[in-house]
C-alpha cells in the first residue's frame, strides 16, 4: 500500500497543490457545444458548477443537466447550491431538457437535481418524464440519472428509475462517520439501501465519494465493502474543494498516487469500475459507465 504524506489543513488555505491545476477546455467538439449553449441560453450543471472536466466531457459528447430548480431543501455542508423552500416546479421542464439534449447532439446525458423533500413524490414524476421525453427525441442518447435521497419513499424511487435510463447514480458523498457533519439530513444506511433497491430493480448502479474531508483509509475501504455488499457497480472518488468560506473546510489534499491506490483497492474488493483522481467528479467519463 502506498503511504504518502498529506498536506495540512492550514496549507489548504494557502495554496492548492500542482495536481489540482485545470487545463483550459479546447477542441472542435467542445467549441461546437459551447456555441450552442451560448446561442440558445441552455443550462448545464457543467457550467454552473465550474466543473474542471467540462472541456473533456463536452468533447466526448457528455453533458450534465440539473432539473427541478436550483433551490434545495437540504443544507449539506459541502454544497454551494442555495438552500430554502423551492418555488413550484415547471411541468414543461422535461420537454425543454429533452429538446436541449437533442439540439446539443449529446451522446450521453447525465441528469441531476436538487432535493425536493417538500414534494410528496420527491420530484419523481418530473424525473420519469424527463427521461422518457429525452429517449423519445434522442433514442440513441444514453442517460445516467444522478438522483437524490428519497427518504425511504421507495415508490418514488421506482418511478424515478423507470424511464429507461441506462445508469442510476446516488452519491454517498462521504464515509459513515462524517455524515452528521457533511450530510446532516441524510443517513448512511438509508443511502446504501437506496442503492441496493435500485440494483434489485435491474439497474446499473453508481455512487460518488469526496475525499479530503477527514476520512481515514480504513473508512474508505469499509465504504467500498458496504457498497459492494449493497450492489453498487461503479464508484467515483474525487478531491473535495471548499466552494466558499461558509462551507466545511478541506481537511487534506489527497495525493494522486493515493487515488490510484484506492482505484486498485476498489476493483479488488469487487466494484466493477472505479474512477479515482483529484479532479474526478460524478459525471467524469460517465459515457464509459454505461456498459461496464
Amino acid at each position: 500500500m502506498i503511504e504518502l504524506p498529506v498536506i495540512s489543513e492550514e496549507a489548504t488555505r494557502r495554496k492548492k497543490p500542482d495536481w489540482l491545476r485545470v487545463k483550459l477546455p479546447i477542441g472542435k467538439e467542445y467549441a461546437k457545444v459551447r456555441k450552442l449553449v451560448d446561442e440558445h441560453k441552455l443550462h448545464t450543471i457543467c457550467e454552473s458548477g465550474n466543473c474542471p472536466n467540462m472541456g473533456e466531457c463536452w468533447g466526448a459528447g457528455t453533458a450534465t443537466f440539473m432539473i427541478l430548480g436550483n433551490v434545495c431543501t437540504r443544507s449539506c455542508s459541502f454544497c454551494a447550491v442555495a438552500t430554502g423552500r423551492p418555488p413550484e416546479y415547471d411541468t414543461d421542464e422535461p420537454r425543454r431538457v429533452a429538446e436541449a439534449i437533442k439540439l446539443m447532439g449529446v451522446k450521453h446525458a447525465v441528469l441531476t437535481s436538487v432535493n425536493r423533500d417538500e414534494l410528496k413524490d420527491k420530484g419523481a414524476e418530473i424525473w420519469y418524464q424527463t427521461v422518457v421525453e429525452t429517449k423519445k427525441l434522442s433514442p440513441s442518447t444514453t442517460i445516467e440519472t444522478l438522483i437524490p435521497d428519497v427518504k425511504s419513499n421507495w415508490d418514488a424511487l421506482y418511478r424515478m428509475i423507470d424511464g429507461g435510463q441506462e445508469v442510476v447514480s446516488h452519491n454517498m458523498e462521504t464515509v459513515g462517520s462524517l455524515y452528521r457533519r457533511v450530510r446532516p439530513q441524510a443517513k448512511y444506511d438509508r443511502s446504501l439501501e437506496q442503492i441496493k433497491l435500485t440494483k434489485e430493480y435491474g439497474k446499473r448502479t453508481k455512487t460518488g465519494i469526496m475525499l479530503g474531508l477527514g476520512e481515514t483509509k480504513e473508512e474508505v475501504f469499509k465504504a467500498m465493502d458496504d457498497l459492494v455488499a449493497h450492489g453498487c457497480d461503479i464508484l467515483t472518488l474525487g478531491q473535495y474543494l471548499q466552494p466558499t468560506k461558509m462551507h466545511i473546510e478541506v481537511a487534506e489534499f489527497i495525493h494522486p498516487d493515493i487515488f490510484a491506490m484506492y482505484r486498485e483497492e476498489g476493483l479488488k474488493r469487487g466494484l466493477k469500475y472505479v474512477e479515482s483522481g483529484p479532479l474526478v467528479r460524478s459525471s467524469y467519463h460517465a459515457e464509459r459507465h454505461v456498459n461496464v
